[in-house]
């Protein structure tokens, strides 16, 4: 792909909703009153909103439409069932439950299937999948291949789990101290990056071998679909909606954020192939967290919503323009010499600030620095994937340093046009002759659990 290649969007606005850009010293004060913590911000003071991708697309007509035949029964509403046909079609598994988000799902699935002191083994987990594995007193554990970790590295599917790794773990610890396998499509630490259909084949055999769950942390599995039919050999001629099938078939099960490729602004799921005995306990443990089983925590028309996004987003039309539009942001950026994790990923692109500010140490949070400049500079709002959202260590209470410090531009789906890149692209360009200017942050609130969210901070003298 070139730098200016654009794919035009295939749809066409038929609603939209007003942005503005604040002056500079409005931004100044909106920023400080925030504690120089981008989530703290108010959305109204945004001008492009990059926090994430979670519940901030834009959802199609035809949703729309299924959203006012929403059936508000408590129990047994129609639209569960639909949802329940698009889960089966889509994604193979014979059994599901709804949840109000990807957090619900966890928060119902894991502990059943965690014990204290067990380890889950996972190419890289987020943030809060993390923090509910160690409240329900698990020890996460990342075990991608290295190779993710060179951001100008173009290896196409640097989501892959180090199988090598993963199986010396199994057999020094001992099975019966592992808890589960979870492989999370596209993997979004290291930079949205896909697993390959092999890789996702092999960590399924493997945990067969050992007598393992192995589940799916799921919730860009279009994306990931989409990158193995473009880069995998033996899938360039596959729909994706077989690729997405043959995913799903090598897991026990799944959690999902239904609020990224389910293209709703809420909802997610527990997805289980197979085991009953599983869904029964799943069954039981979701009323009192998130409701009744056939409703889980969503309306009917949320359900209804999510029943046809699992349709449309397996749409190659929809997912070629997706990603084209990252993949243009991300060509622009690194065409003006910024340093971004290679090759671009399927939600977002993300930038090394490691490379990009080498003057500010990871005890200073160089990517929260450069997220405070951007909005700044531009009005951007975009989120830090570094050493703030890497926390502590739970045992030792001390900070953890990651390889990889990057500040993530998330794209939300079928909301902003290619002129909104190239104003992102020209922020950036700007800070970058300057960047040797950027000082950086020390927390002056640190929230005990998943303190990225609303911690505060000053800048260093």
């Amino acid at each position: 792909m070139t730098e200016l290649t654009r794919m035009p969007e295939p749809y066409k606005m038929k609603v939209v909703e007003p942005i503005r850009l604040i002056p500079r010293e409005d931004r100044e004060k909106a920023i400080k009153e925030a504690g120089l913590n981008q989530f703290l911000l108010q959305a109204e003071d945004v001008f492009i909103d990059l926090l994430t991708d979670s519940g901030t697309g834009a959802m199609s007509q035809d949703q729309w439409a299924g959203m006012m035949i929403g059936d508000e029964s408590y129990a047994g509403s129609r639209n569960f069932y639909n949802l329940q046909r698009s889960v089966e079609d889509v994604l193979g598994y014979k059994y599901f439950v709804p949840t109000h988000q990807g957090r619900g799902a966890e928060n119902v699935l894991f502990p059943l299937i965690i014990k204290p002191g067990q380890y889950i083994l996972g190419n890289y987990h987020f943030d809060t999948t993390k923090a509910h594995i160690e409240l329900k007193g698990g020890r996460a554990i990342n075990l991608i291949h290295q190779r993710a970790y060179d951001t100008a590295s173009a290896h196409p599917f640097k989501g892959d789990i180090d199988l090598e790794k993963l199986e010396a773990f199994i057999n020094e610890k001992g099975v019966e101290q592992i808890a589960f396998i979870l492989m999370t499509v596209t993997c979004n630490s290291v930079g949205g990056q896909p697993v390959s259909m092999a890789n996702l084949r092999s960590a399924y055999e493997m945990a067969q071998k050992y007598n393992l769950p192995i589940f799916l942390d799921a919730a860009r599995f279009a994306e990931n679909a989409y990158f193995i039919k473009q880069r995998e050999s033996g899938y360039e001629n596959k729909s994706i909606a077989e690729i997405v099938l043959e995913t799903f078939s090598y897991s026990d099960g799944c959690t999902m954020s239904a609020k990224k490729d389910g293209l709703v602004n809420m909802g997610g799921m527990i997805g289980i192939r197979d085991n009953e005995e599983l869904f029964k306990k799943v069954r039981q443990n979701v009323v009192p967290i998130e409701g009744f089983p056939t409703y889980g925590g969503l309306s009917g028309r949320d359900m209804e919503a999510l029943a046809r996004g699992l349709r449309e987003v397996i749409e190659e039309d929809y997912l070629a323009s997706r990603i084209n539009q990252v993949q243009y942001l991300g060509e622009r950026l690194k065409a003006a010499g910024i340093p971004i994790q290679e090759p671009v990923g399927g939600h977002a692109v993300f930038i090394d600030a490691k490379r990009f500010l080498p003057h500010i140490p990871q005890s200073e949070y160089p990517a929260q620095a450069l997220c405070v400049e951007l909005y700044l500079e531009s009005g951007v709002r975009a989120v830090e994937v570094g050493t703030l959202l890497a926390g502590r260590d739970p045992e030792t209470g001390e900070e953890i340093y990651p390889e990889l410090d990057l500040l993530r531009l998330t794209i939300p789906r079928r909301v902003y046009t290619y002129n909104h890149m190239d104003w992102i692209v020209d922020g950036l360009k700007r800070i970058a002759t300057r960047k040797d200017q950027i000082v950086g942050l020390k927390m002056v609130y640190e929230p005990e659990i998943l303190r990225h969210f609303t911690a505060r901070f000053a800048w260093v003298k």
